[in-house]
């Protein structure tokens, strides 16, 4: 009987403790819950906060000569993506677009998210692209021959060295 009374005991307080520890019974706050379930995140770990928008980046741009350098968090929608891999995209600046690149090659992002909106923060900068680079990223982005072929000067970009996304889902 004391044996029975012992087991009885030991379950009765493992239930009570399995009901304070519940999820259900636990608050978040709307702000944890909206984060956690409407963003996935590529490369380190980055916040929404203080992101500019594409308006406000197309005009930080407009300021940057080229070898300036600024590190900066920003919204926008993407363009394209790489097809080969995933391994760079083009993003909307309103009537320019920025190709981003990921830090280290260190991750890549889905090749279907064209259209979609992300947060991406990390250097902007202002590089000169050589021909044999650009024809690179149109390979890549499976240009036709004639498309490539039509790349004969280096142009004048607008960089960005992301070293992690959000990817609004």
């Amino acid at each position: 009987m004391k044996k029975s009374l012992l087991i009885l005991s030991i379950l009765l307080t493992l239930t009570l403790g399995a009901c304070k520890n519940n999820p259900e019974n636990q608050q978040v706050s709307a702000d944890e819950l909206v984060e956690e379930i409407s963003f996935a995140s590529f490369g380190e770990s980055i916040s929404q906060e203080e992101a500019i928008s594409k308006e406000e980046m197309a005009t930080l741009f407009e300021n940057l000569k080229p070898g300036d350098t600024v590190d900066v968090k920003f919204t926008s929608t993407v363009n394209e993506v790489c097809q080969s891999k995933g391994c760079w995209m083009k993003i909307d600046l309103g009537d320019q677009e920025t190709m981003v690149r990921f830090k280290d090659y260190g991750f890549f992002m889905p090749k279907n998210i064209a259209g979609e909106e992300v947060i991406l923060e990390g250097k902007a900068y202002v590089e000169e692209m050589s021909v044999e680079e650009q024809r690179h990223y149109a390979e890549d982005a499976d240009a036709s021959d004639e498309e490539i072929a039509k790349i004969i000067e280096p142009k004048k970009t607008l960089s960005f060295e992301a070293k992690g996304v959000l990817l609004k889902e």
